[in-house]
């Protein structure tokens, strides 16, 4: 038995919410999207949240370094801005790319990120310099994913999932995953799971990228994946308006939020944190709105 309820909606954007980020308490996260603004949250209040800094341009990705209260905003078509969130101060920027930037991962001292241009920038972190550019492909990377064992796979616009070793991105494999983008990318041990604009939700062998299975999981576009903190449960999170919540174990959809019958979201849902604190689920929109969801599963 799945038990939803939504437990607070904030409303503070202006424009579309693209990403959220974990916060420096396990109360707080952070929030960024159309409007330029970077929002703090703390969900123990409903009221509206602290903004901690706003850049001139749209925002996809945000980035936490918490040991170093360092919040990495990706500016589409500029670069980085590196933000203490202690403080609001900014520590500095890097003007690197004319491009989207969609992800961005921290491995060590480098900070990953992918761009529209079809590059992985690689940076050196405290001497904010660019390092080199790797050349993936001449489409969108839209999802960076560092594995366990340090290789990172970039999902990509034209569908397929790259491995590369770390910290020399070696190319060691690629496949064609998915008929369109692949936007999420989740380990679970030895098992990849990939989400992507064809709606399908696809399992893999991480040693062989090898097809273990494929589920038609949404109606349209999975913009995210999360699992819950004990590894029991996924959630996606779709163009179609709904978050799915899956059991992992048995790859099978237990519940799905929408707006009739749980309050849910107008439009497409972008973003999915799985938080510890409380367990809350906290989703954001191109409806400009975030949600905080309890969700009480009962076997």
């Amino acid at each position: 038995m799945v038990q939803i309820e939504k437990t607070i909606t904030y409303t503070g954007h202006s424009d579309a919410v693209y990403t959220l980020e974990k916060g420096v308490e396990p109360h707080l996260f952070y929030s960024a999207g159309g409007d330029g603004n970077i929002v703090e949250w703390d969900l123990n209040k409903t009221d509206s949240g602290r903004l901690i800094a706003k850049v001139p341009a749209s925002v996809y990705s945000i980035r936490l370094v918490p040991e170093r209260h360092l919040l990495i905003v990706a500016q589409n078509y500029e670069g980085i801005h590196l933000i203490d969130v202690l403080s609001n101060k900014e520590l500095g920027s890097l003007q690197f790319t004319q491009s989207a930037i969609f992800d961005m991962q921290v491995f060590g001292n480098l900070l990953i990120v992918g761009t529209g241009d079809g590059k992985l920038v690689v940076i050196d972190l405290p001497k904010l310099k660019v390092l080199r550019e790797v050349e993936v492909c001449d489409q969108n990377l839209r999802e960076i994913l560092i594995t366990n064992d340090n290789y990172c796979l970039v999902g990509s616009s034209d569908g397929f999932i790259r491995k590369y070793a770390l910290p020399n991105f070696e190319l060691k494999q690629e496949v064609h995953a998915h008929d369109n983008s692949v936007f999420a990318l989740l380990q679970k041990d030895q098992i990849v799971i990939s989400g992507s604009r064809d709606a399908r939700l696809k399992f893999w062998q991480l040693d062989q990228l090898a097809l273990d299975e494929s589920i038609n999981a949404h109606m349209y576009a999975i913009n995210d994946l999360v699992e819950r903190h004990d590894g029991a449960y996924l959630a996606t999170a779709s163009m179609d308006k709904t978050i799915k919540i899956w059991d992992y174990a048995h790859r099978k959809l237990i519940k799905v939020i929408d707006k009739a019958r749980h309050k849910g979201h107008l439009t497409s849902v972008n973003k999915l944190l799985w938080l510890e604190y409380k367990d809350y689920l906290i989703s954001c929109s191109d409806d400009r709105s975030i949600g905080v969801w309890r969700i009480d599963i009962k076997k």
